[in-house]
């Protein structure tokens, strides 16, 4: 996932959990792990730690919490010859580690180890996996899946007599998901109650709505040579998601998304869905009297058959540099593996990236308060990717600047084209 994806990180709060110094490179046999959460999170990663620890007593492991520019702060670390061990990878940034040589390429490791890379394969998911595999090399291992789709909220569907969105990964259409928006926008009374807000980052949200319109972001999205946010297909769906607020009055627009929060206009019940990741699970199922479901992006004309979302995955990779590359590997290894995918599978924090623990009986206990479950254990299977090119950086500067652009109603979505060009040659200078 990327660091936008989850609220600035209170590392303040989650530092003391692990018990651990707050920077690298002091004079010890520890493995150092480098990672972002907010500090429930934290604590799961920590049961991990624990249980690793149990297991393995004669390797150390001392966390490192990130900032809210984790990149930069690799970078810098790195640039200093004090590289953390094992780092976590966002699937959006590893590529540019992985051009400056910071992050091993695991296939050295995994090819030592046949029939564990063998049993991972068999019980991983292709499209997570593939995603940390750039230019021939495996950088980083999945560790954990989120993607985006819908949170609805039963009560207000059931007084508005909807019924409830499809199931599994079966598609509703745009003039479907927009029919019940408007049924379950409300104008009267003091509180406004909104047919759809949005708890992700907006632009991110509109090009998913592209992409369910049957567009790709980015040829291949792999090293990608070009990007297609220029395509007649990519534009329909980013349009119809800006006119939610623009035309059709479903959702707030960027003056009244800056005066209140997503989150807290669907958990107060004054939203009936809300595009969003895992990521805000557990706090909708903390909340009280809160009842509400999942269910899948809806899918314009050109798009379908079934929903698809972003891949919106993290995984762990090791540096190239690490003096503990053996230690550091085995943690890596427990940490995707089996027993630590397990652990993530019961925190409901987080949605594992193992078959065997996806569709454990700890997942759907830790779920309880969804019914529509197939959305989590059958996601990765849906999941595309955006990009992975070291230039994202400086791509995502030109794709936010003019994606806000048509979210505000400065320019119509067709706009996009002239961006694509502009991308297109940065993307040149990187192959």
């Amino acid at each position: 996932m990327t660091p936008t994806r989850r609220s600035v990180l209170r590392s303040a709060l989650a530092l003391p959990l692990a018990g651990a110094a707050a920077g690298c490179g002091t004079e010890d046999d520890a493995v150092t792990f480098f990672f972002q959460a907010r500090p429930e999170e934290a604590r799961a990663r920590l049961r991990i730690i624990d249980e690793f620890r149990r297991r393995r007593p004669d390797i150390r492991i001392r966390t490192i919490l990130s900032g809210p520019d984790p990149l930069q702060q690799m970078l810098t670390y790195c640039a200093g010859g004090k590289c953390p061990d094992v780092l976590m990878c966002w699937e959006l940034l590893y590529a540019g580690l992985a051009e400056r040589g910071v992050l091993l390429d695991l296939h050295t490791l995994l090819d030592r180890e046949p029939r564990y890379a063998a049993d991972l394969r068999r019980d991983g998911y292709r499209t997570l996996s593939d995603t940390f595999t750039y230019r021939g090399g495996r950088y980083a291992l999945p560790e954990q899946w989120s993607g985006v789709f819908l949170y609805y909220n039963r009560k207000l569907f059931d007084r508005a007599g909807i019924r409830p969105p499809g199931r599994w990964w079966d598609a509703w259409t745009f003039d479907e998901f927009l029919a019940a928006a408007r049924e379950l926008t409300s104008r009267g009374g003091r509180e406004r109650q909104w047919g759809f807000v949005d708890g992700w980052v907006p632009y991110f949200s509109a090009g998913c709505f592209g992409m369910n319109n049957g567009a790709e972001w980015f040829s291949p999205p792999m090293a990608p040579s070009r990007t297609t946010i220029g395509d007649p297909r990519f534009t329909e769906g980013v349009q119809f998601y800006a006119d939610l607020a623009l035309r059709h009055g479903v959702a707030p627009d960027v003056s009244d998304q800056q005066s209140v929060s997503a989150y807290d206009l669907f958990s107060g019940g004054r939203a009936a869905m809300l595009l969003g990741g895992h990521w805000l699970y557990s706090e909708f199922a903390a909340g009280d009297g809160l009842d509400f479901d999942v269910t899948v992006l809806p899918v314009g004309p050109h798009g379908g058959p079934g929903a698809v979302t972003d891949v919106g995955c993290t995984g762990l990779g090791i540096a190239a540099a690490s003096p503990r590359r053996e230690q550091a590997w085995e943690f890596v290894k427990f940490a995707t593996g089996p027993v630590g995918q397990s652990i993530i599978a019961e925190s409901g924090l987080f949605v594992p990236v193992l078959r065997s623990a996806m569709h454990s009986p700890q997942f759907a206990a830790a779920h309880r308060a969804v019914g529509n479950l197939q959305v989590f254990t059958d996601g990765p299977e849906h999941s595309r990717r955006i990009a992975v090119t070291p230039a994202w950086g400086k791509v995502e500067a030109l794709l936010s600047r003019n994606c806000n652009r048509v979210l505000r109603g400065a320019a119509p979505a067709d706009s996009l084209a002239g961006t694509a060009a502009d991308i297109d040659a940065l993307l040149r200078t990187r192959r």
